[in-house]
Formats: structure tokens, sequence, C-alpha cells
């Protein structure tokens, strides 16, 4: 019977377990377990893992849409080729922050320009409403690249203004992006009455559960002396941290690590925030 299987049926379909590197510390959280002398042992995967679909959540100016356009650009220049869906900003917005991380990563921007190729959701209602004609538009996109990594920023534009139907549009996203096997970060914006620090975006806990796995960015703003004392920065300054909250795909470190976002615009992962406290 269809969709019925043996377990050993499944493992010629069974995608290989490796990372896909993003050029952050994010890299190193991920892991999974191999045989070695005799016992089982953690191995750095050096990336996220091949073929998952992964959430990127945090409240604004967290440093989301500067990670998925580093890793975008990471990709495109170890030669993979990237399909980038935006819903936020128009596309020649989106042109210069892809060419300012290639500046600030020291990446030849002409070299890799025809390794990315944008789908501008933004300034198209029909893509971002119609669920159908966006995966054709993407579809079309990924096979003209042959392309193996999709951003989307942000899925939340496809039901921004239509909530109740979040779980039907990210599964149908999700299934997509699957059955074309691509590597994807799926960025999603909070409402404000989500806690900052969970993995809940707008349209609920639909996003996080039907994707492979999240990454929560976060930043506070320091406001009380004790604060100001507790993390040695001056008040009114910004603390920004990041954490994988869950992946089923791979094992993970979910510790909350310390973020900078440097002048050139990049992502800047630190040390553990238990670590930065005691020292």
């Amino acid at each position: 019977m269809d969709y019925v299987y043996e377990l050993k049926e499944l493992e010629k379909e069974a995608p290989p377990l490796f990372g896909v590197k993003t050029g952050t510390k994010i890299d190193e959280m991920f892991f999974k377990i191999e045989w070695v002398d005799g016992k089982p042992k953690k191995v750095p995967l050096g990336g996220i893992p091949y073929q998952g679909v992964l959430n990127v959540v945090g409240v604004p100016d967290t440093g989301k849409s500067v990670f998925v356009e580093q890793f975008s650009v990471v990709q495109a220049s170890l030669g993979y080729r990237v399909v980038f869906v935006t819903t936020e900003s128009p596309a020649h917005f989106l042109y210069n922050a892809l060419k300012g991380k290639a500046l600030a990563l020291g990446v030849n921007f002409e070299e890799i320009e025809d390794n990315i190729i944008v789908v501008d959701a933004s300034q198209s209602a029909e893509l971002r409403e119609n669920l159908h004609v966006l995966t054709k538009t993407m579809d079309y996109a990924i096979k003209r690249k042959k392309a193996t990594v999709t951003v989307i920023d942000s899925i939340t534009g496809l039901y921004e203004h239509k909530e109740v139907f979040a779980r039907q549009v990210v599964r149908g996203v999700y299934n997509f992006l699957k059955q074309r096997r691509q590597t994807a970060l799926l960025v999603s914006q909070k409402r404000s009455s989500q806690g900052s620090d969970t993995a809940e975006a707008a349209g609920g806990l639909a996003v996080a559960h039907i994707l492979d796995g999240t990454i929560v960015f976060d930043k506070k703003v320091i406001m009380t002396l004790f604060e100001s004392r507790l993390y040695k920065i001056d008040i009114g300054e910004v603390l920004r941290t990041v954490r994988i909250d869950g992946c089923r795909l791979a094992g993970h470190d979910s510790s909350t690590y310390v973020m900078e976002i440097t002048d050139l615009g990049l992502i800047d992962i630190k040390e553990k925030l238990s670590q930065y406290i005691k020292r």
C-alpha cells in the first residue's frame, strides 16, 4: 500500500547527513553521532542539516535578515545556487544588502551574482497571496538555476493579514521545498504579544512544529543598573543572543549564545551566555 514502508526500504531515499555552511558559529552547534573507537561520539555537522527546512525567528532588529543574507552569500561563494524569495524588501534593496555582505566577507560580488536568483514577492500581491502561483514561480527559479538552497524572508509575509491560514501556507511551502530537495531558511516575524525568546511566531507555534527546526534570535535592551552590572553593558545598550530551539534532523547545542552584529553588518556569534556572565 502507498505510504506504508518497512524501515529498510527508506534507506536509499534518506539524504546524507552533513552540514550546509552558514559562515557563522552556528555551523559548530549542530552535530551527528558516529561510532569512533568502539563508542559513540558527537561530531560537528559543519553547518545546518542538508535538506533541512529551518525556521529563523525573532523580534525586529535581532539579526534574522542579516543571518540569511550572510548565509546566501556564503553558499553562493562556495559555488552553490541560491533562490532568495523576498516578501519584505523590494529586489533592488536586497541587491544592495547582498552586495554589502559580499564586500564585508571579502567575496568578489561579480563572481557570485549569477549564483543567486531573486523572486520579488514584495511587489506582487498574487505571489504573496496565491501559494500555487508562488510555488510555481519558485519551481521555475530552482530549475532554471539548478538551485539547492532557498531563503524566504519572510514566510510571515505570505499570511501577514490572515494568520488563520498560517499552518496551511507553511505546510504547503515546506512540502514543496522537501520535494525539491532544498536546504532552506525561512524567516518568521513575531507578534508583540509573544515572548521574544520563544520559537513562537506570527501564526502561532504551527511554524515551529511543521518545520525541521528553529533558530531563535533575541535582544535585550539594558534598562536597569542590575542588568548593567550583570552583563557588563551600559544602560541603553543592546545584548543580542541566538540559540537553536529544537531540530529533528540532527543533534544540536541548545545553549544560548551571545551574538553581535559587527560594524560591517555581519553576524558574529561569541561564547555561551552562561560563560559570558561568569567571565
